[in-house]
């Protein structure tokens, strides 16, 4: 399956996944979506490029290790839950804050922290493993 024309289109095709993963993960915390599909499709995303293109290729592409990507997810998604704490209500429990930045109100909530975080843990966790069988296949 590695012929010219996947090898051509494979780094296109990468991209676009990863912005459509990006737009899933934003649109998620008010709409269907959210981090762990985000984050499946972002690590199909590294599969095809990784399929494409070698593992090697892949590694330089991406700015962290999976297992170090999936462990600031953790931490991002276990952190987003301590300003519930602060407010005195339970734990994980969402806030909202309207920031006014250059006049455009942003919608800003502890959820989409969450969100985040669970987007690097599935990125990590499913990047490092399909990189991982990748590499014992070569």
């Amino acid at each position: 399956m590695n012929t010219v024309i996947f090898r051509a289109l494979a780094p296109y095709l990468t991209t676009l996944m990863m912005l459509f993963s990006v737009f899933v993960l934003l649109r998620g915390h008010n709409e269907p979506g959210g981090g762990f599909i985000g984050g499946l499709i972002a690590a199909s995303a590294l599969a095809i490029y990784g399929i494409s293109n070698g593992v090697p290729a892949v590694r330089r592409a991406i700015w962290a290790h999976p297992i170090h990507l999936a462990g600031t997810g953790l931490f991002i998604s276990g952190l987003s839950g301590l300003p519930s704490l602060f407010a005195n209500v339970p734990f994980l429990t969402g806030l909202w804050v309207f920031p006014t930045i250059l006049g455009v109100e942003l919608k800003l909530s502890t959820i989409l922290f969450f969100d985040i975080g669970v987007y690097m843990v599935v990125l990590g966790t499913i990047g490092g493993i399909a990189l991982t069988l990748e590499e014992r296949e070569d």
